[in-house]
């Protein structure tokens, strides 16, 4: 698959059969809903797109999760949610016999997990388990990340749902699972093997489940959600709702890059145009233009109104920036503007 952007002339609800959707950054913030994003589903739904939530939060349980979805205006069933504690069960079965002792450092979604494979959860070292699992929950403490260390310490098996350091919430960003197994770690000196994105294991977890032949992921996080969507040779779409933004798509490593990028899930209704080489080493998307001159982005102005405008001129600006980073130019990262979806004002330098 290219590693640059790709185009769709119809919208991407019409061409994929199915959407694996993040939620936090993505659905919702914390407890509240994020714009567009019921509208954007339930008429990706309607035009006959099915959705499997793919979340590496491994706090809650399938149905707890679809009843929040549901809530905020976006009905789910548990058969339509895929956790990061479901995979990290799937992973531990892997090496362990059936009824082998987990040492669980997480929520009820990732205790009810290990134990729907067949494991054994124990709650202390001296239980002496034969792994330890970990996920973020707000409840977890200074107490558990000592059982795991002392566990660990004594031959178990690290196994982290996810290594998300942050975590989006309706405050702000908050300490995510990875910073919390980065604690364990420095006590141990043991790197964990991880079962969440950016391993691709949960995509092709939610594509067996639902039988889907052309599947799109969708995310807010580069380093998670898209290298996920590389890794699995997944098309990707970014929304531009969460932790990443779009200055973060223009520095995007190559195995970060998403494939699509939108403003928000309403992005799932319409077409996404693929920049174009044009004279002068500037790269087009509809009116809008990027090119790279010694090292440093320059942009020109969309003269169009609206999101998808704006969504245009960071498309443009992408390419730009790709094309010359992977034909061995330096970019100046101090010459790529904070490139804004939501206000009619175009932030970001004119070229």
């Amino acid at each position: 698959m290219t590693a640059g952007l790709l185009g769709s002339d119809i919208p991407l609800a019409d061409r994929y059969d199915v959407a694996l959707v993040d939620l936090d950054g993505v659905t919702y913030l914390g407890h509240k809903p994020i714009d567009g994003a019921a509208d954007g589903l339930a008429q990706a739904r309607a035009r006959g797109m099915r959705l499997v939530f793919v979340t590496n939060n491994a706090s809650r349980e399938p149905e707890s999760v679809a009843g929040q979805l549901t809530e905020l205006g976006i009905p789910a069933e548990p058969s339509e949610v895929m956790t990061a504690a479901q995979a990290a069960a799937q992973v531990l079965t892997t090496r362990l016999a059936r009824g082998a002792k987990v040492l669980v450092v997480g929520g009820a979604g990732l205790r009810t997990a290990v134990r729907a494979v067949g494991l054994t959860v124990v709650d202390s070292a001296d239980d002496e388990p034969e792994a330890v699992v970990q996920g973020f929950a707000p409840e977890v403490g200074w107490a558990q990340l000592a059982e795991a260390a002392y566990a660990i310490e004594r031959g178990a098996w690290h196994v982290a749902s996810n290594l998300d350091r942050s975590l989006p919430t309706a405050r702000g960003f908050a300490p995510g699972n990875g910073s919390l197994v980065l604690a364990v770690q420095s006590a141990t000196g043991v790197v964990p093997d991880s079962a969440g994105k950016p391993s691709p294991a949960m995509y092709r977890m939610a594509i067996e489940r639902v039988g889907g032949s052309t599947p799109l992921v969708i995310g807010d996080r580069l380093d998670t959600d898209l290298a996920g969507a590389r890794a699995g040779e997944y098309p990707g779409l970014h929304v531009l709702t969460g932790v990443s933004t779009a200055r973060d798509d223009v520095l995007a490593i190559p195995a970060e890059r998403p494939h699509f990028i939108g403003a928000d899930l309403r992005s799932l209704l319409v077409a996404h145009p693929e920049p174009v080489r044009a004279a002068e080493g500037w790269w087009t998307c509809r009116d809008a233009g990027a090119r790279v001159v010694g090292g440093r982005l320059e942009l020109s102005r969309s003269h169009g109104t609206g999101v998808e405008a704006r969504v245009d001129v960071i498309r443009a600006a992408c390419a730009a920036a790709w094309s010359a980073v992977d034909a061995g130019e330096t970019l100046d990262a101090d010459s790529v503007p904070e490139l804004g979806v939501d206000s009619d004002g175009f932030v970001g330098a004119a070229g």
